[in-house]
């Protein structure tokens, strides 16, 4: 079983995709860690995110630590953001999410293309949104458990900004798949974004 859970960032669907792997006990990806990793590794090599080949080789994710605080800073968000519009990054990307989302069993992946690109045959589409403002709060109030601080205003800029890139890329743009659910956290608490995202789940495999 496959369950693809898409949406723009900070909207909860991290939060959904893992309550939904607890649930169903199957393994879950972030795929958003990938390009971040591959972002962190380009700002620390001193990289040129402007520079698709230079952005294609971080991709490599040699010695990545998918546990470093540093790839939910806004600085790897933003460069990640900015290099997932290329081509050949995508490229060097998909056949790691393809070949998790192939593993027996199955998974869960949390993404802005897994629905329409890396597993289109899902058996279960989520599309996770919230307000920008919703969003922007919860990556503000984010950053500064993990000791970042920046202001709102910023935060608020950054959300609006990636919003853009990913909704205007050339390739596999952020798009709500057509046998998607759209989950709508904005005035929703966690366990209701969960408890909603699941009954979702549950009527497209047919459960009672």
């Amino acid at each position: 079983m496959i369950v693809a859970v898409d949406g723009p960032a900070a909207s909860g669907k991290g939060t959904i995709a893992r309550a939904i792997a607890r649930h169903y006990g199957l393994p879950h990806l972030d795929t958003g860690l990938l390009y971040r990793a591959a972002g962190l590794a380009l700002l620390r090599g001193g990289g040129d995110p402007s520079d698709e080949v230079q952005a294609v080789a971080a991709c490599a994710l040699t010695g990545v630590d998918f546990a470093d605080p540093e790839l939910k800073s806004e600085a790897a968000g933003g460069i990640a953001s900015q290099i997932s519009a290329y081509p050949g990054v995508r490229a060097a990307l998909i056949e790691r999410q393809r070949v998790f989302a192939a593993q027996p069993g199955g998974a869960v992946l949390d993404g802005r293309d897994i629905g329409t690109v890396i597993a289109p045959a899902a058996d279960a589409k989520l599309f996770v949104t919230a307000a920008p403002e919703v969003r922007a709060r919860r990556r503000f109030d984010e950053l500064e458990r993990l000791g970042m601080k920046l202001p709102f205003a910023e935060v608020l800029a950054d959300i609006e900004a990636r919003d853009a890139r990913d909704r205007s890329r050339a390739a596999a743009p952020l798009t709500m798949a057509g046998d998607a659910h759209l989950v709508d956290t904005s005035g929703l608490g966690v366990d209701e974004a969960i408890a909603r995202a699941l009954d979702a789940v549950r009527a497209r495999l047919g459960e009672r």
